[in-house]
C-alpha cells in the first residue's frame, strides 16, 4: 500500500507535544515570512533576558518575531498568548540583541505570526502581524 503525503501536524508523544507543535508552527512561520519578502537572520535566539523565535529583516528593518500556534480555539485565538509579561520579555531580548550585534541604532519591531491549525492538526491560517508589539 502506498503511503500518503502528510498534510497534518502529526502527534506528539506525551510529554513533549507543545515543544513539537511550536517547533512545527515555527519552521511553517520562517517559510511564510520569506514567502512574504523576509530575510530570516535566525532562529530562536537566547539571551539571558529570554527568547526571540524568529530574527528577521524586512523593509529596512529587524524584525523580532514571536511565533504563536494553537490547534483549535478551546484556549483563545494563538495571538492572544502574547500577554503583557511576555511582551516585555521579547522587547529586551530584542534590545539585547541589537546591543550585541552592534546594531543598537537600527530600526527594529516585533512581529507576531499566528497559526491556527484544526483539532485535527490541519492548517487553517497563518496571520502574521506587523508592528504587533510597541515598546
Amino acid at each position: 500500500m502506498a503511503e500518503r503525503e502528510q498534510t497534518r501536524i502529526p502527534p506528539a508523544v506525551k510529554g513533549d507535544s507543545r515543544k513539537r507543535l511550536g517547533n512545527a508552527g515555527e519552521r511553517l512561520a520562517a517559510d511564510r515570512l520569506r514567502q512574504a519578502g523576509y530575510v530570516v537572520r535566525t532562529q530562536n535566539y537566547r539571551c539571558r533576558v529570554g527568547e526571540v523565535d524568529i530574527v528577521a529583516e524586512e523593509a529596512g528593518d529587524i524584525v523580532f518575531v514571536e511565533v504563536k500556534t494553537r490547534r483549535g480555539e478551546a484556549y483563545g485565538l494563538p495571538e492572544e498568548a502574547v500577554t503583557p509579561a511576555k511582551q516585555r520579555k521579547l522587547i529586551a531580548a530584542a534590545q539585547t540583541y541589537l546591543e550585541a550585534h552592534g546594531c543598537a541604532d537600527a530600526s527594529w519591531r516585533v512581529d507576531v505570526v499566528a497559526i491556527a491549525l484544526t483539532r485535527e492538526g490541519k492548517l487553517e491560517e497563518v496571520r502574521i502581524y506587523r508592528h504587533a508589539i510597541s515598546g
